[in-house]
């Protein structure tokens, strides 16, 4: 880690990020911070831009946000901080709830305290009464949560941060909403019994699973989406996938996506579950250092063809409800297994973290063997400390 001296609170300044040399420093000061840090990846300069720009992040529509940058005495850049409000969410909670995000600070509890304070009062200027942090102006699959076990290398967008970055958002009041649990697990290791037996048993009951095929991503678009707003509707501030958000999903992943690796399942051809993996980017990204400019691209296609990469991301793993229950989980596992394994490329799988309000997922992560390597916590701050605090409602 980098050494700074602690600065003198008075001399502290906090300014709006508005130039070119702002946004530079914006992206260097990571670097700095997890200088020396074998495990820190950094996060692709382009992703996080989009979060910030109007034009490529839809939260703009319903929301708005800014980021700032904090200095000490000298000029040097100690710490930042995004903060946001997406007006489609903020005012179904009990209290009015912004959020903050993209902080990063040196050792120094008031130079941490600088920020919060900063995001805080422009939350309460636009009539929020609490604050999550850390989170994204965006979706929640993309820099959500701080990371607080498991300091090993992290998967693409997730959060990677300092262990003294805890003990800052604690002794400023920010309290455990929920937690999230991401899952790995052996790709060679033997499933329970019981699973291939469910396989068969579907199979017979008019159930069929496949994969992907690149020259028909819209009709998978279609598919996950119709699982994806069945499935995931009694969540918390859910918002349904239209059409051209979920072609423009399949779109993205086209240039990484292996067909076998995603998978979908049906009941008498009507689609109920999928299983959508990736190759873990990061262990491509990880050469670029942040930048996927020409030379990083280059850079990437280097590795992406002759790299070594035996690491996958489960991003997204589900059973719409009216199928749960029936051994639909262990099927889809099993028929991507029969494909995936004879590969010999993969080792090791990794599944996007999965929320402790949310037991029966947990349970069916357990159940296939999965063992948790990280933990984030999304937490929340009241601003007004004499209310109650309650923990996100567990999804039944």
């Amino acid at each position: 880690m980098a050494k700074f001296f602690s600065p003198n609170a008075d001399q502290m300044q906090i300014r709006k990020v508005e130039t070119r040399a702002d946004v530079d420093a914006f992206h260097q000061l990571p670097f700095t911070i997890n200088q020396g840090d074998p495990n820190w990846i950094a996060p692709l300069r382009q992703d996080v831009e989009k979060v910030f720009d109007p034009k490529k992040n839809k939260y703009f529509t319903h929301g708005e946000c800014i980021r700032w940058l904090l200095t000490d005495g000298s000029g040097t850049v100690i710490g930042r901080i995004a903060a946001f409000i997406n007006k489609d969410n903020a005012y179904t909670e009990t209290q009015p709830t912004g959020g903050c995000g993209f902080f990063e600070c040196i050792n120094d509890q008031a130079a941490a305290f600088k920020l919060f304070d900063t995001a805080k009062a422009w939350l309460q200027e636009r009539g929020m009464e609490a604050m999550d942090g850390p989170v994204n102006f965006g979706e929640r699959n993309a820099w959500w949560g701080l990371l607080v076990e498991g300091f090993t290398e992290p998967t693409y967008q997730m959060n990677y941060n300092p262990q003294y970055y805890i003990g800052f958002f604690e002794a400023y009041g920010f309290k455990d909403y929920f937690r999230q649990l991401s899952f790995g697990l052996p790709v060679e290791m033997d499933r329970p019994e019981k699973y291939n037996i469910f396989y068969e048993r579907l199979l017979r009951q008019g159930y069929h699973f496949e994969h992907a095929k690149k020259n028909n991503l819209e009709k998978y678009a279609e598919d996950f989406r119709t699982i994806y707003n069945q499935g995931w509707h009694n969540f918390h501030n859910f918002h349904e996938m239209s059409r051209e958000q979920s072609l423009q999903l399949m779109n993205s992943m086209k240039p990484v996506m292996l067909d076998y690796l995603l998978w979908f399942g049906y009941h008498n051809g009507e689609p109920v579950a999928m299983f959508i993996m990736l190759p873990e980017l990061n262990q491509w990204f990880k050469h670029i250092h942040g930048n996927l400019n020409i030379w990083g691209m280059l850079k990437f296609l280097y590795y992406k063809t002759f790299g070594h990469n035996d690491r996958i991301f489960g991003i997204v793993f589900g059973v719409v409800p009216k199928h749960q229950r029936k051994g639909v989980e262990a099927g889809i596992v099993m028929a991507a297994d029969k494909v995936v394994r004879p590969k010999g490329r993969w080792k090791w799988i990794e599944l996007t973290w999965i929320a402790d309000f949310n037991p029966k997922m947990v349970h069916t992560c357990e159940t296939i063997g999965g063992k948790v390597m990280k933990v984030h916590v999304t937490y929340r701050k009241l601003f007004d400390e004499s209310k109650p605090f309650h923990r996100h409602p567990i999804v039944e």
